[in-house]
């Protein structure tokens, strides 16, 4: 209680101070694109997916729009320690997603190579994971993927990297017969989220849908 007092939560887009579960003030939510994309219909992600891998179904909650609060929101969860910031947009994508009878078997968040892990502190995606697995009653498995290689983002330029671009992930134990629901932050290029599918995809009778928390328009 002291130390809401003496700093308390406030919006990360006005500043207003705002209850301490909160990320945004009731104004400035209204600032937020959500994409409003049906999970089981065609949309942007599944046509972008289906140019990569067999993709069953998938769904983002915000538009990646630059300078937007949705951008604002993804930045700050990545890079400014609001990690708490994964299960609130967890909350918003539960009261948009709704999986009927066709629930996943398990949820598969992206992983970070263990150095980025130990550089950032978390992986932003595993309490956002976390909280969907709670709420739908699905499991998850923060294991089942391992990302091969270290690199930054604006890598892989040499032949070196692209070499490795062929390996970035394995699978750490086997899996068949599974419907996965891959989880990621933001969708761009989809590359990475083709290659953790692919090797899901390679093991026996698997399926994949995706879920992000936003996708690059």
């Amino acid at each position: 209680m002291i130390l809401d007092l003496l700093f308390p939560n406030r919006c990360i887009h006005c500043n207003r101070i705002i209850d301490s579960e909160l990320l945004v003030c009731d104004l400035c939510f209204s600032q937020i694109y959500f994409t409003h994309y049906s999970y089981f219909e065609n949309n942007p992600v599944k046509e972008r997916c289906s140019l990569s891998f067999p993709i069953e179904n998938t769904f983002a909650l915000l538009q990646f729009e630059e300078k937007s609060l949705s951008r604002q929101i993804i930045h700050d969860l990545k890079y400014k320690g609001r990690e708490k910031a994964g299960k609130i947009l967890a909350y918003w994508t539960t009261e948009r997603l709704d999986f009927k009878n066709e629930k996943p078997d398990l949820l598969v968040s992206v992983p970070l190579h263990p150095k980025k892990l130990k550089e950032r502190g978390y992986n932003q995606l595993h309490l956002f994971t976390e909280t969907l697995s709670a709420f739908y009653d699905i499991p998850f498995d923060h294991q089942l993927i391992k990302r091969n290689h270290y690199s930054k983002a604006q890598a892989l330029k040499d032949k070196k990297h692209r070499l490795e671009a062929a390996n970035t992930f394995s699978v750490t134990q086997p899996v068949s017969g599974k419907h996965i629901l891959l989880i990621d932050d933001v969708f761009t290029t989809g590359n990475t989220i083709s290659s953790v599918a692919w090797e899901i995809l390679n093991a026996r009778n698997n399926k994949v849908s995706v879920l992000v928390m936003a996708m690059d328009v």
